[in-house]
Protein backbone atom coordinates (compact mmCIF):
# COMPACT_ATOMS: atom_id res chain seq x y z
CA UNK A 1 0.00 0.00 0.00
CA UNK A 2 2.82 3.21 1.15
CA UNK A 3 4.51 1.71 -2.44
CA UNK A 4 1.19 2.73 -4.43
CA UNK A 5 0.45 5.66 -2.60
CA UNK A 6 4.59 6.64 -3.19
CA UNK A 7 3.85 6.18 -6.82
CA UNK A 8 1.06 8.17 -7.05
CA UNK A 9 2.76 10.98 -5.08
CA UNK A 10 5.85 10.83 -7.12
CA UNK A 11 3.45 11.13 -10.59
CA UNK A 12 1.20 13.98 -9.15
CA UNK A 13 4.42 16.46 -8.26
CA UNK A 14 5.43 15.05 -12.08
CA UNK A 15 2.18 16.69 -13.37
CA UNK A 16 2.36 19.31 -10.73
CA UNK A 17 6.03 20.32 -12.30
CA UNK A 18 4.43 19.70 -15.68
CA UNK A 19 1.43 22.25 -15.33
CA UNK A 20 4.04 24.81 -13.91
CA UNK A 21 6.65 24.30 -16.87
CA UNK A 22 3.93 24.74 -19.26
CA UNK A 23 3.34 28.39 -17.67
CA UNK A 24 7.02 29.19 -18.16
CA UNK A 25 7.56 31.70 -21.13
CA UNK A 26 10.69 32.80 -19.93
CA UNK A 27 13.75 29.91 -21.01
CA UNK A 28 17.14 31.76 -21.25
CA UNK A 29 17.67 33.36 -17.39
CA UNK A 30 20.27 33.40 -15.13
CA UNK A 31 19.79 32.59 -11.42
CA UNK A 32 22.19 33.76 -9.34
CA UNK A 33 21.44 32.38 -6.15
CA UNK A 34 23.33 31.87 -2.65
CA UNK A 35 22.14 28.09 -2.46
CA UNK A 36 20.34 25.73 -4.48
CA UNK A 37 17.22 26.94 -4.24
CA UNK A 38 17.91 28.25 -7.23
CA UNK A 39 19.23 24.78 -8.33
CA UNK A 40 15.79 23.74 -7.59
CA UNK A 41 14.01 26.36 -10.02
CA UNK A 42 16.11 25.01 -12.95
CA UNK A 43 15.68 21.63 -12.15
CA UNK A 44 12.07 21.05 -11.70
CA UNK A 45 11.58 23.18 -15.02
CA UNK A 46 14.18 21.10 -16.65
CA UNK A 47 16.10 24.19 -18.41
CA UNK A 48 19.53 24.35 -19.06
CA UNK A 49 21.78 25.73 -15.71
CA UNK A 50 22.65 29.75 -17.60
CA UNK A 51 24.45 30.40 -14.08
CA UNK A 52 27.47 28.70 -11.80
CA UNK A 53 25.90 29.20 -8.39
CA UNK A 54 24.40 25.50 -9.11
CA UNK A 55 24.33 23.16 -6.01
CA UNK A 56 26.83 25.44 -3.75
CA UNK A 57 26.49 27.66 -0.80
CA UNK A 58 27.54 31.22 -0.02
CA UNK A 59 26.48 32.61 2.83
CA UNK A 60 24.70 35.82 2.58
CA UNK A 61 26.55 38.32 3.18
CA UNK A 62 29.22 37.32 0.86
CA UNK A 63 26.62 36.67 -2.08
CA UNK A 64 25.20 40.32 -1.24
CA UNK A 65 28.76 41.29 -1.81
CA UNK A 66 29.35 39.64 -4.84
CA UNK A 67 26.30 40.54 -6.47
CA UNK A 68 27.27 44.43 -5.73
CA UNK A 69 29.99 43.98 -8.15
CA UNK A 70 28.52 40.65 -9.81
CA UNK A 71 30.96 41.48 -13.22
CA UNK A 72 33.87 41.87 -11.79
CA UNK A 73 33.84 38.95 -9.79
CA UNK A 74 33.25 37.08 -12.50
CA UNK A 75 36.10 37.60 -14.26
CA UNK A 76 38.13 36.34 -11.22
CA UNK A 77 39.43 32.79 -10.52
CA UNK A 78 38.22 30.38 -7.69
CA UNK A 79 41.68 28.74 -5.29
CA UNK A 80 41.03 26.33 -3.69
CA UNK A 81 41.06 26.35 0.77
CA UNK A 82 42.26 23.90 3.03
CA UNK A 83 39.63 23.14 5.23
CA UNK A 84 38.47 20.59 7.48
CA UNK A 85 34.97 21.25 6.26
CA UNK A 86 33.16 18.10 4.91
CA UNK A 87 32.86 19.83 1.45
CA UNK A 88 35.64 21.49 -0.84
CA UNK A 89 36.10 25.17 -0.06
CA UNK A 90 37.01 27.67 -2.35
CA UNK A 91 37.93 31.48 -1.97
CA UNK A 92 36.56 33.41 -4.96
CA UNK A 93 38.82 37.01 -4.19
CA UNK A 94 37.24 37.62 -0.78
CA UNK A 95 34.10 35.50 -1.40
CA UNK A 96 33.71 32.22 0.30
CA UNK A 97 32.24 29.51 -1.89
CA UNK A 98 31.12 26.05 -0.35
CA UNK A 99 30.86 23.02 -3.30
CA UNK A 100 27.84 21.75 -1.14
CA UNK A 101 27.40 19.11 -3.74
CA UNK A 102 30.80 18.45 -5.40
CA UNK A 103 33.35 15.66 -4.04
CA UNK A 104 36.25 17.34 -4.81
CA UNK A 105 37.35 21.28 -5.48
CA UNK A 106 38.06 20.65 -9.20
CA UNK A 107 35.10 18.92 -10.27
CA UNK A 108 33.17 22.44 -8.57
CA UNK A 109 35.77 24.80 -9.60
CA UNK A 110 35.27 23.49 -13.51
CA UNK A 111 31.23 23.20 -13.23
CA UNK A 112 31.86 26.85 -12.25
CA UNK A 113 33.76 28.17 -14.94
CA UNK A 114 31.63 26.36 -17.58
CA UNK A 115 28.64 27.70 -16.44
CA UNK A 116 29.82 31.24 -15.68
CA UNK A 117 30.18 31.48 -19.39
CA UNK A 118 26.60 30.96 -20.03
CA UNK A 119 25.31 33.98 -18.07
CA UNK A 120 22.43 36.14 -19.57
CA UNK A 121 23.61 39.50 -18.53
CA UNK A 122 20.55 40.78 -19.78
CA UNK A 123 17.99 38.55 -17.91
CA UNK A 124 19.35 38.26 -14.50
CA UNK A 125 17.12 36.88 -11.35
CA UNK A 126 18.91 37.17 -8.28
CA UNK A 127 17.78 35.10 -5.09
CA UNK A 128 19.15 34.99 -1.78
CA UNK A 129 17.75 33.56 1.44
CA UNK A 130 17.22 34.53 4.87
CA UNK A 131 19.96 32.29 6.77
CA UNK A 132 24.22 31.66 6.13
CA UNK A 133 24.56 34.79 8.64
CA UNK A 134 21.69 36.97 6.87
CA UNK A 135 21.23 39.67 9.09
CA UNK A 136 18.84 42.47 8.78
CA UNK A 137 21.99 44.89 7.77
CA UNK A 138 22.66 42.29 4.99
CA UNK A 139 18.58 42.55 4.17
CA UNK A 140 18.82 46.11 3.69
CA UNK A 141 22.03 45.71 1.15
CA UNK A 142 19.83 43.16 -0.09
CA UNK A 143 17.14 45.73 -1.10
CA UNK A 144 19.56 48.02 -2.40
CA UNK A 145 20.86 45.76 -5.17
CA UNK A 146 20.61 47.25 -8.59
CA UNK A 147 18.89 44.35 -9.97
CA UNK A 148 15.29 44.66 -11.58
CA UNK A 149 14.57 41.05 -10.52
CA UNK A 150 15.31 39.65 -7.60
CA UNK A 151 14.00 38.26 -4.09
CA UNK A 152 14.62 37.06 -0.54
CA UNK A 153 13.32 34.47 0.91
CA UNK A 154 12.33 35.28 4.68
CA UNK A 155 10.93 33.58 7.60
CA UNK A 156 9.09 36.37 8.97
CA UNK A 157 7.21 39.35 7.28
CA UNK A 158 9.44 42.31 6.38
CA UNK A 159 7.18 45.13 4.88
CA UNK A 160 9.89 47.43 4.78
CA UNK A 161 11.71 45.21 1.94
CA UNK A 162 9.66 45.08 -1.34
CA UNK A 163 11.93 42.07 -2.54
CA UNK A 164 11.60 39.87 0.55
CA UNK A 165 9.25 36.95 0.15
CA UNK A 166 7.87 35.55 3.56
CA UNK A 167 7.63 31.78 3.46
CA UNK A 168 5.44 29.85 6.29
CA UNK A 169 6.47 27.16 8.50
CA UNK A 170 9.94 29.17 10.52
CA UNK A 171 8.49 31.33 12.39
CA UNK A 172 9.93 30.04 15.60
CA UNK A 173 13.25 29.68 13.96
CA UNK A 174 16.12 32.34 14.11
CA UNK A 175 16.46 31.77 10.21
CA UNK A 176 14.36 30.41 7.36
CA UNK A 177 15.08 26.48 7.27
CA UNK A 178 16.16 24.29 3.70
CA UNK A 179 13.25 25.22 1.75
CA UNK A 180 13.91 22.44 -0.96
CA UNK A 181 12.56 19.87 1.92
CA UNK A 182 9.31 18.30 1.27
CA UNK A 183 6.88 19.39 3.41
CA UNK A 184 4.87 17.06 6.27
CA UNK A 185 1.74 16.69 4.13
CA UNK A 186 0.11 14.19 1.63
CA UNK A 187 0.98 16.01 -2.17
CA UNK A 188 5.08 16.21 -2.18
CA UNK A 189 5.54 20.08 -1.92
CA UNK A 190 8.47 21.80 -1.11
CA UNK A 191 8.41 25.01 0.83
CA UNK A 192 9.66 26.40 -1.94
CA UNK A 193 6.86 26.03 -4.29
CA UNK A 194 5.12 28.44 -1.74
CA UNK A 195 7.07 31.11 -4.26
CA UNK A 196 5.05 30.88 -7.69
CA UNK A 197 9.11 31.65 -9.39
CA UNK A 198 7.23 31.10 -12.91
CA UNK A 199 5.67 34.43 -12.44
CA UNK A 200 8.89 35.98 -11.24
CA UNK A 201 10.60 34.34 -13.93
CA UNK A 202 8.30 35.01 -16.44
CA UNK A 203 9.00 39.12 -15.30
CA UNK A 204 5.83 39.91 -12.73
CA UNK A 205 6.72 41.39 -9.87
Amino acid sequence: MQRVVRQLQMYERKLYNKRKKSRLENKDFSIIASNCNGTFMYYDMGVRYLTPTVNLVIEMDDFVKMAENLKSYMEKDIIKIESDAPYPIGLLDDIRITFTHYPTFEEGEKKWRERKRRINWDNLFIVGTEKDGCTYETLQRFEQLPYENKVIFTHIEYPEFPSAYYIKGFEERDEIGVLTNYKDQFWKRRYLDDFDYINFLNGSK
